[in-house]
């Protein structure tokens, strides 16, 4: 089979790699020239646009920044992939984004699928990704192999849009998971509690959660959290922003309210806007303990 990979950036690039591990031909494009010839000695071919690497690909891939860089790459890539490719969008999009470009693929006779991950960085280098899918059984099928070769999970979420849809809530409840610790965390040391053995209580009583087993934003105690390396980012709170932001939007557009969600939302604004969109999300913990949380009504 082969592969057009469009945006290899730091999940692109690694999801990218572990497609040519498995033997696939993969022909890749990216704005940043740098970051798509780094993957030349491993394989890949280089492209010099999105529709040259669609060009005579049986499967598209790509890894994009906002709904607005998925529409025009796909405005360019529909007329341009061969009859009956299949399209894997794996970018952190509005699900309306989703499920329009989707419908204009669908009209060109190709079969598409929206299925962000879960996993980060980190997941993408060791190829443990989960991947959210949406969209038609038979394409989800078709897709196997490849998404395969990216994940350790895949999920099928339902119909187009729904991956989206399924990566959105699961971020937003991470976000206010990550917020909920970081305050407990705050309030255990002013009592006088250690962390550590905070940490031990926790994690085996009814407050275990995903986040503090493996981003507990205290250092010294999860091997895997961003604490332990001054806060450098596996999963940005510039990214996290964007997903609760997503969440919010897809909230008021579905009559929900989501008053944890909306507040994760406008706390994780305020500490991008002070200058820290580029730590972990974890970071939230130093807002939370130098005070200026309470600046957020």
């Amino acid at each position: 089979m082969r592969i057009g990979f469009v945006g290899v950036g730091k999940m692109g690039a690694p999801m990218a790699r572990n497609l040519l591990k498995a033997g696939y031909g993969v022909t890749v494009f990216d704005v940043d020239a740098v970051a798509a010839a780094a993957l030349e000695p491993a394989g890949a071919r280089i492209a010099a646009a999105a529709v040259e690497a669609a060009a005579g690909a049986d499967c598209i891939v790509t890894m994009l920044p906002a709904g607005a860089h998925v529409r025009d790459v796909y405005d360019e890539v529909i007329p341009a992939a061969p009859d009956g490719a299949l399209a894997i969008d794996c970018s952190t999009i509005d699900v309306a984004t989703a499920r329009a470009v989707a419908d204009a693929a669908a009209a060109r006779g190709l079969a598409m699928l929206d299925a962000p991950v879960s996993g980060g960085v980190a997941g993408a280098e060791a190829g443990t990704l989960t991947f959210m899918v949406g969209g038609p059984a038979d394409a989800f099928a078709r897709a196997g192999p490849v998404l395969g070769a990216m994940g350790r999970k895949v999920v099928h979420a339902g119909g187009t849009g729904n991956g989206q849809a399924a990566k959105i809530c699961n971020n937003m409840m991470l976000g206010v998971s990550m917020i909920a610790l970081s305050e407990a965390f705050t309030l255990g040391e002013a009592l006088g509690l250690e962390a550590r053995t905070l940490f031990d209580i926790a994690s085996n009583a009814t407050a275990s959660c995903w986040a503090m087993h493996n981003h507990l934003p205290v250092p010294g105690i999860v091997e895997t959290a961003a604490a332990n390396r001054d806060f450098r980012p596996g999963f940005s709170t510039d990214m996290m922003l964007k997903d609760l932001e997503l969440a919010q939007a897809a909230a008021r557009e579905a009559g929900v309210d989501t008053p944890l969600g909306g507040r994760a939302a406008a706390l994780y604004a305020l500490f991008r806007n002070a200058g820290n969109g580029g730590l972990d999300y974890s970071a939230i913990v130093r807002l939370i303990a130098d005070g200026t949380s309470s600046d957020v009504c």
